[in-house]
């Protein structure tokens, strides 16, 4: 370690360590603080190890600080329920040396953590060198931040540390014969203990510590997160479940390993460790030394994956400045694939149908079921799933982007400097060119179909269909608006049981389109926005397939006699041909999707949920998602929710006119906010795209116009709306050629919840719909699937704490 300050560390971890602020010990630290995210075990961890000996050498306690901020773009149910859980088995090994962890998991990611004040009251911080993205970002912003704080980051990943290797590797037989002998001396020499562990820090943390005891599944819910991807019941988080999953393979997996390492249908095959490694839940040098011991074939060849491609990568990794652009590519890739990023490309699909795994291609889309539930893909499979995107995307680099984010988001080992290692090698890297064709150029090929022939594709079928919580649900969801449907489609894309019932004649509620003729009205939902990148993904894959267009119309404020315009920043977005169209999408994807079916009777009791309709009919299902207005829900729930719901929440109604004029009602503008009178909105729809370019304009009363006349004459309140707009500044003297009126008794909530959904579990009853979420056609859409994810996080589906 060189370093100017007086830190002291035994050699073994010395050469671990890179400085990142190389300053002396605060003499007015409190502690040594060991911020810990990649090495969840107190055996054989380098970092803490350090810190400890930097805290008995400067007789300061131990601050162990775990985070879990929600900040990180691919946070989801899936991935805090694995961290928890290591984190639940870390703080127990934690104390039984005398530890304690301190961890935060705040519910919103945009609240500053307690991370930058510990820092600030630290006399020398530690933590993992991990060089996978955001964290080498991350360490330079704490590092900037505090810059006479020492700032050490100790390797705790590899056997042969990557502070050893003197540059950029780039073929796995020459990082082989380069490190071999030292790697197996390090692995024979085993990782010696630490003679004493220092004392805890007692005092104010300054913050409150989660309590990991809680119940799981409630914290995760309620995290500012993305709930549509469910936690993996058959791969808990921790030691624990690490190394009994290792134990089982050492046992009885090891010996064939060799033989049956690429056959993705062999349960047992490969060892499944990959998400432990990652987080390091298990030790690496462990892992290696009983591999040796065991010995044989199958060892030899699972150590060559363990020590040469798994380091590989980390080393690559280590000494890349960039993993998510072709800069991280050889040249010879980035120049073959440039040359032929304009070819033809067979098949076009967006972000959100290959992560459904929708695209008729049978392996791929088993290999993408893996991701989607169980949280893992099998390393030979991984590698013709990466480059099958070559075909299918615009151009080479989105390629790479799909490839990213879609394992990343998805499998309980992405982010890892191996994720990034496998799918660069889809692209050329480790490996050398082959003879050039089209859209590949000298990248190695794969084919889908060959790959298949090699596999029992029954087999691995069943292995990777397996419902998300290893057990399916039958779920009835009541209405289909865009909260109803959505959740209805993430349980069925998990494996559940899904139907969906709505009295309406098509989907959409208030998202409904009305058609006359050929002109199409949205008077209900105008247009939406979106702010969240858990529904702007959607949305921009929407855009992808053409099924929503951005409204780019001159949008205008009525405010008494000024008229000035909106903001010029904000996108808004509609669907094509109408509003109804995405939920019209969205059932399209479903088994089961009832229409013209009215709800009349809900009752429960031991076997579960039962449903009458009106007509006399009737369904049975294990839980039940209800996802319309608060006032119809206890009107259907009675006894189930609170009484005060429909109150506290405060559905106001809108009274809608639907008018074609024989000129435009406003001259200069294609819609308008109004701030007084009884209107609210006006809005031409022609200027939608993929609307008829006919005079057709739709009215909105405000809510509490629309609910003084409520009860009126529908022919009336047309009548002073259509003369309220007539009075609007810039308004045109129009001539109303027909009109037709349409009363939304539940258009608004005056005080929306924020709670996403509302989760009964006594009962296996969840209440979603945009009132729960904020209001808006965003809101909807996350409710639907905190909706779903509610269930699928409960005991219903096996993930119970």
């Amino acid at each position: 370690m060189n370093s100017t300050t007086t830190l002291h560390l035994p050699e073994h971890l010395a050469e671990r360590v890179v400085i990142l602020t190389d300053a002396p010990p605060r003499a007015r630290g409190e502690f040594v603080l060991y911020w810990a995210h990649h090495a969840l075990r107190a055996h054989e961890n380098p970092a803490l190890e350090a810190a400890a000996t930097l805290a008995l050498e400067l007789g300061k306690p131990l601050v162990v600080y775990q985070g879990l901020g929600g900040r990180h773009r691919y946070n989801a149910d899936r991935h805090h329920r694995f961290i928890l859980e290591a984190a639940c088995d870390f703080a127990a090994e934690l104390e039984s040396i005398g530890l304690h962890l301190l961890f935060h998991l705040p519910a919103d990611p945009a609240q500053p953590g307690p991370l930058s004040g510990l820092l600030a009251r630290s006399s020398v911080a530690v933590s993992e060198l991990y060089p996978a993205p955001p964290f080498p970002d991350w360490y330079r912003s704490h590092a900037a931040a505090h810059p006479d704080l020492p700032l050490l980051l100790l390797d705790s990943s590899c056997n042969l540390p990557m502070t050893l290797s003197p540059g950029r590797p780039n073929r796995a037989f020459q990082f082989r014969k380069t490190n071999d002998v030292e790697m197996r001396r390090r692995v024979a020499a085993g990782w010696p203990a630490p003679p004493e562990w220092p004392k805890p820090f007692r005092g104010d943390a300054g913050f409150e510590p989660a309590d990991l005891d809680q119940p799981l599944a409630e914290a995760i819910a309620g995290c500012h997160i993305d709930h549509s991807i469910p936690p993996v019941t058959g791969t808990a988080g921790g030691s624990r479940a690490g190394y009994e999953r290792w134990k089982a393979f050492l046992e009885t997996g090891l010996v064939h390993y060799h033989r049956r390492r690429n056959d993705a249908a062999l349960p047992q095959a490969v060892s499944r460790i990959s998400a432990y490694l990652h987080y390091g839940c298990v030790s690496p040098f462990r892992i290696a030394r009983e591999a040796v011991e065991h010995g044989g074939e199958g060892a030899a060849k699972f150590l060559d994956e363990l020590l040469t491609w798994r380091e590989l990568s980390h080393h690559f990794c280590f000494h890349s400045d960039v993993l998510e652009s072709f800069d991280a590519l050889p040249d010879w890739a980035v120049e073959s694939l440039t040359r032929h990023q304009a070819d033809p490309r067979p098949e076009r699909f967006d972000w959100e149908q290959l992560l459904r795994g929708v695209t008729g291609e049978p392996l791929w889309d088993l290999a993408q079921r893996s991701l989607l539930r169980r949280g893992e893909l099998h390393n030979n499979v991984r590698m013709s799933w990466g480059k099958a995107l070559l075909n299918w995307a615009p151009r080479p680099q989105r390629a790479l982007k799909l490839m990213i984010d879609l394992n990343h988001r998805l499998a309980l080992d992405g982010n890892d400097p191996n994720s990034y290692g496998g799918l660069l090698w889809c692209l050329g890297q480790f490996d050398r060119p082959f003879p050039p064709g089209p859209v590949f150029g000298s990248v190695r090929r794969r084919s889908l179909p060959k790959h298949a022939a090699r596999l029992d594709m029954n087999h691995y079928a069943h292995q990777v269909s397996v419902p998300a919580g290893e057990r399916k649900l039958r779920v009835a969801v009541i209405g289909a608006g865009l909260a109803g449907l959505t959740a209805a489609r993430i349980l069925q894309d998990q494996g559940h049981d899904v139907i969906v019932v709505d009295k309406a004649r098509g989907p959409g509620g208030r998202m409904s389109t009305r058609r006359d003729g050929n002109l199409r009205f949205d008077h209900g939902a105008q247009y939406f926005t979106a702010r969240d990148p858990r529904f702007l993904r959607h949305v921009v894959a929407w855009q992808e397939r053409g099924l929503v267009e951005e409204w780019e119309a001159r949008i205008g404020i009525i405010e008494g006699s000024e008229l000035s315009a909106t903001r010029a920043d904000t996108r808004r977005f509609v669907a094509i041909p109408g509003m109804s169209a995405i939920c019209a999408a969205l059932a399209d994807d479903l088994h089961d999707c009832r229409l013209n079916w009215t709800a009349a009777a809900v009752n429960r009791d031991d076997q579960g949920w039962r449903i009458e309709s009106k007509d006399g009919q009737s369904l049975k299902a294990e839980a039940l998602v209800v996802t319309l207005p608060p006032d119809q829900a206890q009107a259907m729930l009675p006894g189930y929710l609170p009484g005060n719901l429909s109150l506290k929440v405060g559905m106001m109604p809108c009274w809608a006119v639907m008018a074609v004029l024989d000129q435009p009602l406003l001259a200069r503008w294609d819609a308008a906010f109004i701030n007084d009178g009884p209107l609210s909105w006006v809005a031409r729809q022609a200027s939608k795209p993929g609307r008829p370019g006919a005079e057709a304009w739709v009215l909105h009363a405000n809510p509490d116009w629309s609910l003084e006349q409520f009860e009126n004459d529908p022919a009336v309140v047309s009548q002073e709306m259509l003369a309220a707009a007539a009075l609007l500044p810039g308004s045109n003297s129009f001539v109303v050629e027909q009109s037709v009126m349409h009363r939304w008794r539940y258009a608004l909530a005056r005080e929306p919840l924020l709670a996403g959904a509302l989760w009964y579990p006594q009962d296996a009853l969840v209440v979603a719909g945009d009132w729960c979420n904020g209001s808006r056609v965003e809101g909807a859409f996350l409710s639907g699937a905190a909706a779903a994810g509610r269930l699928l996080g409960s005991r219903l589906a096996g993930n119970a704490h």
